[in-house]
């Protein structure tokens, strides 16, 4: 499938999705979220697809936040909720995808690229990156997940500063308070990114789905709730194929042919 404003790269074991804007640093619209939806429900459509990689563009943004033109343009509360709840909606996709995704975040995460980045499984910041919720600033809020998703990553207190005053951190910062999990050069991001989205996608993709929706889904769930989750998930492994091959490779010393069943 072609797009008009996403590049879909496939290469073994992943596919990288890039948002394709440069000349208005990958700002987004409603026309490249519909996209976005469509490109990661190809992706987890594709068997041999195990890992999804998401950046931007050139070297100055990862995405910019929503297109400012375009939100001016929408005036009425029904346009806004309605198109708000459909990138939601993509977004919530991209996080509870049973197939874990990468943000390489090479330049500015603003706004709604901010999200875009948090909904994603792992974030990989260049150290040209820069990260913000400036939304107060045009008098309104993050309406994609990023009051949510940003207090449960880095804690209330520090959400509700970048979300109150709108201020810019860098990838450093962003690192400290463990917003994203690593920051590299930004000549090395790609290629880091990629040696991770290989080092995910040689994993058992059965164990890879279960132990990310044992640390999803568990999140929000009281403890003893999530233990038995948990649980249940381990008892649903240690019978599977995979679990079979995965000792039999370690005891005779070789790599594991996983079946994901």
């Amino acid at each position: 499938m072609k797009y008009q404003s996403i590049l879909y790269e496939k290469n073994e074991g992943f596919v990288t999705l890039t948002i394709n804007r440069p000349e208005v640093r990958n700002a987004l619209t409603q026309a490249l979220m519909e996209e976005l939806g469509e490109a990661i429900e190809q992706a987890e459509k594709d068997d041999e697809v195990r890992v999804l990689i998401v950046t931007g563009a050139g070297d100055k943004s990862f995405v910019s936040g929503a297109d400012i033109g375009e939100v001016g343009a929408r005036n009425t509360l029904t346009e806004l909720g309605s198109n708000s709840r459909i990138r939601r909606g993509v977004y919530a996709r991209l996080e509870h995808s049973f197939k874990p995704s990468i943000a390489a975040v090479n330049g500015y995460a603003f706004g709604g690229g901010c999200e875009l980045a948090l909904a994603c499984t792992l974030r990989i910041a260049a150290d040209s990156a820069r990260f913000g919720q400036p939304e107060i600033n045009l008098g309104i809020m993050p309406g994609l997940g990023g009051t949510q998703r940003l207090a449960r990553l880095v804690g209330k207190g520090r959400a509700m500063e970048l979300i109150l005053t709108g201020d810019p951190i860098d990838a450093q910062e962003a690192l400290r308070i463990g917003l994203v999990n690593k920051v590299v050069p930004a000549a090395q991001l790609m290629a880091e990114a990629k040696a991770l989205a290989k080092k995910l996608a040689s994993k058992s993709p059965l164990a890879l789905r279960a132990a990310k929706d044992a640390v999803d889904y568990g999140a929000d769930m009281s403890l003893a709730a999530a233990l038995e989750f948990e649980n249940r998930l381990f008892a649903m492994l240690s019978g599977s194929a995979d679990k079979a091959e995965g000792v039999a490779a370690f005891l005779e010393k070789r790599k594991p042919e996983w079946q994901g069943r």
